[in-house]
């Protein structure tokens, strides 16, 4: 696959503060199977050598409600197919600045969690972007990840992951956090 069929180029700009910027809304969420949940192992191309695990989901199209799309991204990007009230949350909030080689995207993100059976993760209906810079997937427990030294995305996924029983306090605000692959020298 070449990157003419992608949305994106994935050439580093020479000066990062000359990237592009983009904004959108976007959901992500916590698939729970038992003491396990679901991350993809998401890379850069443009910073070969730099991956980073995040959780499943991706842009709120226009129209579309926060739960719709969270839906439709854990079927397109996993296969597994949920129900809109199966959905907790969203539980948490952040506005997050993803730097990236090529670009800086600037998203609105909420965060859902969803209690799921077994499952064999499907990756066929992946995008050509998600077939170029998504490398893997692979179910954590708590304790992988509070002793791993990769990098996760958001990195408080542990204490969200804790907050299924919470009902009380969701939405966390996170505030503005910034989770880049490639830092801004200005």
């Amino acid at each position: 696959m070449s990157s003419s069929d992608t949305e994106r180029s994935y050439v580093p700009v020479a000066d990062p503060a000359d990237r592009p910027r983009k904004s959108r809304a976007t959901v992500r969420v916590i698939m729970i199977n038992n003491d396990r949940t679901l991350l993809f192992e998401d890379s850069d191309p443009g910073v070969p050598g730099t991956s980073w695990w995040t959780t499943p989901g991706g842009g709120v199209d226009e129209g579309e409600s926060e739960a719709h799309a969270a839906v439709r991204e854990v079927a397109e990007e996993t296969g597994y197919r949920l129900m809109e009230h199966e959905l907790l949350g969203p539980i948490a909030k952040r506005h997050v600045v993803h730097g990236y080689s090529d670009l800086v995207i600037e998203q609105d993100e909420s965060f859902f969690l969803a209690m799921v059976s077994p499952f064999e993760v499907d990756t066929s209906a992946h995008t050509p972007d998600e077939r170029l810079t998504l490398l893997g997937h692979r179910w954590w427990t708590h304790d992988d990840l509070r002793h791993t030294d990769d990098w996760i995305w958001p990195h408080e996924l542990v204490e969200l992951w804790s907050l299924a029983g919470e009902t009380d306090i969701w939405p966390i605000d996170l505030g503005t956090q910034e989770e880049s692959t490639v830092l801004d020298t200005h």
